[in-house]
């Protein structure tokens, strides 16, 4: 792949631009100074190289973990909140169209309010594996709800609630209380603020919200809130294998 053409699929902006870059000095490769905006680079997953002073790797497909913040938007365009797509450096937001994806998409949408786990790609089969329905990828949220927790609240949630939207029971695949105001939730569905209106609904009310867990991947303990990094190639293998978890039929107690 010429360098100009590794440097526009990666988002630095149009050929000529990523051309300019190159011939001014700005990209090395390796470690190594190139101005031949037409050499022919091996393009390898993890590929290192820097574009003026900033170090990137190169990745054919963009898979990215980020720790949202609360108070952010999961829109390209908010109305009230900033965008999750300002905590991402340009490059990534600029990638560009694969597959019918411009550049990189947040897997479904967070409220404004709730932090933790959220997948971006530009990678259409992952994001419609991540967020259909049809594919039952456990998701698992962490929430301190206002009313001490007790068994039957628990019980409801593990057995179904109805939703205003939905005259069917939705539950949970596992509902456990971590302490006397703190519940963790493993959802298979993305029903629009579902994890709040399933705790009203079983007589309790979140007053904050956190997923900490997409399958088998952990929200990391280092990463703070506001920034990202890229999933590994296990990781993102993983996301694609991830089955469907069995309901839990008892509590695990707390």
């Amino acid at each position: 792949m010429q360098l100009q053409e590794l440097l526009f699929s990666q988002g630095f902006g149009t050929r000529r631009v990523c051309a300019g870059l190159i011939q001014h000095g700005h990209v090395t490769v390796d470690g190594q100074a190139v101005t031949d905006a037409g050499c022919d680079i091996e393009a390898q997953e993890g590929l290192r190289y820097t574009v003026q002073g900033k170090n990137w790797e190169f990745h054919a497909k963009a898979y990215v973990l980020l720790n949202k913040p609360a108070g952010t938007e999961c829109s390209q365009k908010p109305s009230t909140w900033p965008s999750v797509y300002t905590l991402l450096p340009d490059p990534l937001r600029q990638r560009p169209v694969k597959g019918g994806v411009d550049g990189v998409q947040a897997v479904g949408r967070l409220d404004q309010d709730t932090t933790g786990l959220l997948l971006l790609s530009d990678d259409g089969k992952f994001l419609h594996r991540m967020a259909s329905p049809r594919h039952h990828v456990p998701k698992v949220y962490e929430a301190e709800v206002k009313h001490p927790l007790d068994e039957a609240q628990l019980g409801r949630l593990r057995e179904g609630v109805v939703l205003d939207d939905d005259p069917r029971p939705v539950r949970a695949l596992a509902a456990d209380r971590l302490d006397e105001r703190r519940l963790q939730l493993t959802l298979d569905e993305g029903k629009y603020h579902q994890v709040k209106r399933m705790v009203a609904a079983a007589g309790n009310r979140v007053e904050a919200l956190c997923r900490t867990r997409i399958g088998d991947l952990q929200l990391p303990v280092g990463l703070a809130p506001g920034q990202w990094r890229w999933l590994t190639a296990a990781e993102v293998e993983s996301l694609f294998l991830v089955k469907k978890v069995a309901p839990k039929s008892s509590s695990a107690g707390g």
